[in-house]
C-alpha cells in the first residue's frame, strides 16, 4: 500500500519527534538522525515505504544492553496478535522497553495484554 503524501509528511514529523525524545531521554541517537531532511527521509525510505521500515532501535548511552525499540505498526487498529509479535522480538533480543506509534486506540484486548505484559515490559503508546 503506498502512503500518501500527507501521511508520509506526517510519518517524518512523528520520527523526528520520537529521535528528539530518545536523545532527551539519554539513548545514543546521532544528531543526523535528527537533522534529517525530508528529501533525505524519503529517499531513506521509498515513496512505497511501510511503516514497519521506521522501527527503530536505541541503546543507552550509559548502558548499551540498556535498549528500547519504537514500533510503526501496519494496522490502524492494533489488536493482541501484532502485541505478541512485537514482545516476542523484544524476549528474543532481550529489550525489555517500546513505544508503540499507533494510527488509532489499540483493541480492547491488546489494552488487557499490555496490563498483563507490564511486570515484564514497558511498553508506552503513542497515538
Amino acid at each position: 500500500m503506498t502512503l500518501t503524501e500527507e501521511e508520509i509528511k506526517r510519518l517524518f514529523r512523528i520520527r523526528k519527534t520520537v529521535m528528539q525524545m530518545l536523545k532527551d531521554r539519554g539513548y545514543f541517537v546521532g544528531d543526523f538522525e535528527i537533522k534529517m531532511t525530508r528529501e533525505q527521509f524519503e529517499s531513506k525510505y521509498g515513496n512505497n515505504m511501510k511503516r514497519e521500515d521506521l522501527v527503530i532501535n536505541k541503546a543507552k548511552r550509559s548502558d548499551s544492553s540498556d535498549q528500547i525499540y519504537i514500533f510503526f505498526p501496519e494496522e490502524a487498529k492494533v489488536g493482541v496478535k501484532t502485541m505478541k509479535t512485537y514482545t516476542n522480538r523484544m524476549k528474543s533480543e532481550n529489550v525489555f522497553r517500546a513505544i508503540l506509534v499507533v494510527q488509532q486506540n489499540l483493541t480492547p484486548f491488546a489494552r488487557t495484554c499490555i496490563n498483563e505484559i507490564s511486570t515484564k515490559f514497558h511498553l508506552e503508546v503513542f497515538q
